[in-house]
């Protein structure tokens, strides 16, 4: 669901391909792509095709197998692009920094350091 009544949110409009994206990786379930707005050397966002899940605590209480293939693909990217060594983010709720009400997961990586990502 969006937030805007019934229109799809920016991520399902990637999936079928109306928005350009640069797409890295898809599996029929999960697609990635790159953040057009990095906040490291590496983001990339992880997203289940489906919206029907707002948020991480939804997915993970309705389909968890969905939220590990999230997690399995996040992996597997930061394996490619960071020697395995990343950040998996998901933010739930507009305070925590969610603007786009479609879960997603940010894989961060890239010389961050403790703090790295604070807000300033």
């Amino acid at each position: 669901m969006s937030t805007s009544g019934d229109a799809p949110s920016i991520f399902s409009r990637i999936v079928a391909r109306e928005i350009p994206a640069t797409i890295i990786a898809e599996t029929d379930t999960v697609i990635a792509f790159e953040d057009i707005a990095p906040k490291a050397p590496v983001h990339v966002l992880v997203v289940p095709k489906t919206e029907k899940y707002r948020n991480v605590v939804e997915l993970a209480a309705g389909d968890p197998a969905l939220l590990a293939e999230v997690v399995a693909l996040a992996s597997h990217i930061a394996d490619e692009r960071a020697g395995g060594e990343f950040r998996l983010v998901f933010n739930t709720g507009e305070a925590a920094g969610q603007t786009v009400f479609h879960v997603h997961a940010h894989v961060l990586a890239g010389g961050l350091g403790e703090g790295s990502l604070a807000a300033g």
